[in-house]
């Protein structure tokens, strides 16, 4: 599949192991020191680029969390990609697979399933990609038998970061957890860029 070098520039920024060390140094009181994870699956999903997300509180390394699947598309505009979240049905099957990637090898479509509402559309300005929810998409998921909202948002440049995203209350609207006085802000540590199926 022939896929835009803008494209796999994104793919490329994303791809790495991030920490926000600094600013939870800097606030502690307001940021948790995070490690998150954007590991490449070895094979694509229906054609798409796609990576393992997974984080951890810095203390607890071993006890990752929000596992997801982010997919890279290519739209019909220019220099324009939708990013699309998809759930793993087991996420303890491949808790840690972030950091092991070999784990990745046995993941496939079976393991997942759409999270709809769950899709951000990716811009390109002065170096750096923005990706924002549509007007009016809510995300909505399932964690611990009840139904969570958050609203996603992120941007990345070369060697850094920054994530919007936002748990907050799906009947009020209230910020829980999160971004909530701006975002996590994250540089790159370890790149796996060189892990992505471009062949």
């Amino acid at each position: 599949m022939t896929r835009s070098q803008t494209l796999i520039t994104l793919a490329q920024w994303l791809a790495g192991e991030f920490e926000n060390r600094s600013q939870a140094l800097d606030q502690p009181a307001w940021f948790v020191h995070l490690r998150l994870w954007h590991r490449p699956l070895p094979h694509t999903i229906q054609g798409n680029l796609a990576l393992f997300a997974e984080q951890a509180n810095a203390l607890y390394l071993e006890q990752t969390y929000r596992q997801r699947i982010i997919l890279l598309k290519e739209t019909q505009h220019s220099h324009s990609f939708q990013i699309q979240y998809l759930a793993l049905k087991q996420p303890r099957q491949f808790r840690g697979a972030a950091a092991n990637g070999s784990k990745l090898s046995e993941l496939s479509l079976t393991d997942l399933e759409l999270l709809p509402g769950c899709t951000l559309m990716v811009t390109q300005q002065d170096g750096t990609f923005t990706a924002q929810p549509e007007p009016e998409a809510k995300c909505y998921f399932q964690y611990e038998g009840k139904t969570r909202q958050v609203i996603l948002g992120f941007e990345v440049g070369a060697g850094r970061f920054l994530s919007y995203d936002r748990g907050v209350d799906p009947e009020t609207g209230q910020s829980l957890w999160g971004a909530v006085l701006g975002p996590y802000q994250f540089n790159k540590c370890q790149d796996f860029a060189a892990e992505l199926p471009l062949d």
